[in-house]
């Protein structure tokens, strides 16, 4: 402050009673010139900024003054600050002089929805801030557009509660309006399972790829090999006799197998006549044996003078 503080008490009535709509789109007061007359002797720095709170729930505002030309013991604010005061026309409110810091970053929040539908809301706001002097926290401000009005509330605002906006640059930020829902997350349903007829070429399997030692061993013999299963033919796997017939019995069946072989192999032995030796005449055969046998290092003796 320069020589001291302003305070005074009013009563309040909207702008309309002085036919001064255009004056809705801001946060400017109109008071009475005796009020001029205060301020000037006390010296108070420019822009003049002013706190105003209500006597009845003390609820306040801030705003800045654009006339002294209201009538004595009347003060006219715009209709949207008496609502924010939550005071009626008639009711006393007290205008005190303040002084606050220029504001670095405001956070506002529209009550609905089409704000956004605003081709672009920042520039439009920008526009309708000129006629503000300063913005404080917890106030409800309006916004006129295309004959439109949009409320919009301001929950944060720094370096203080109370900013002034004249002639600084000050961040803007959005929250998501009051009446704004959140968009239903839709699951997506699980995929289809695949079949031949959609998933394109078949692939074909590897071919069998050779493993050598692998499978069941066999004897030259016709025995079942160790650990292995028994083989046809074997006489494990051959045909048993019938009750009251031992084996190479003759019942009239043909008997398989290796014993039943081998007993047929001894019989037609025995039958088969042995062939006569040839007789030796003195001796001559045995020595025709003897001759024809190949004798190393035999023979004539030969000389290379020959």
């Amino acid at each position: 402050m320069g020589g001291g503080s302003f305070q005074a008490h009013y009563r309040c009535y909207p702008v309309s009673f002085m036919d001064k709509p255009e004056a809705e789109t801001g946060n400017k007061i109109f008071l009475p010139s005796s009020a001029l007359d205060r301020l000037a002797s006390l010296h108070i720095e420019y822009p003049m900024l002013f706190k105003v709170e209500s006597r009845g729930n003390g609820r306040s505002t801030h705003c800045g003054v654009l006339e002294f030309s209201a009538d004595e013991g009347l003060v006219y604010m715009p209709y949207w600050m008496m609502q924010n005061l939550l005071v009626e026309e008639g009711s006393v409110v007290t205008v005190s002089s303040a002084t606050l810091p220029k504001g670095s970053y405001v956070k506002l929040q529209p009550h609905t929805s089409d704000f956004l539908d605003i081709s672009n809301p920042k520039a439009v706001l920008e526009m309708t801030l000129r006629n503000f002097s300063c913005l404080t926290k917890g106030d409800c401000i309006c916004l006129h557009y295309n004959n439109k009005k949009y409320y919009i509330d301001i929950i944060e605002a720094k370096p203080e509660d109370a900013i002034s906006v004249i002639e600084t640059d000050c961040e803007v930020d959005f929250a998501p309006p009051l009446d704004y829902v959140e968009p239903k997350r839709v699951e997506r349903a699980p995929e289809p399972a695949r079949t031949t007829d959609d998933a394109g070429p078949e692939v074909a399997p590897e071919p069998e790829r050779f493993l050598a030692f692998v499978g069941p061993g066999r004897r030259l013999d016709g025995r079942p090999a160790v650990g292995g299963p028994p083989v046809a033919g074997s006489s494990e796997g051959a045909a048993k006799p019938a009750e009251g017939n031992r084996p190479g019995q003759k019942s009239g069946k043909v008997v398989f197998g290796a014993t039943g072989n081998r007993l047929l192999d001894k019989k037609l032995a025995a039958e088969k006549p042995k062939a006569p030796k040839p007789e030796s005449v003195d001796g001559v055969q045995e020595k025709k044996d003897e001759d024809s046998k190949f004798k190393a290092f035999t023979g004539k003796p030969r000389s290379l003078r020959d």
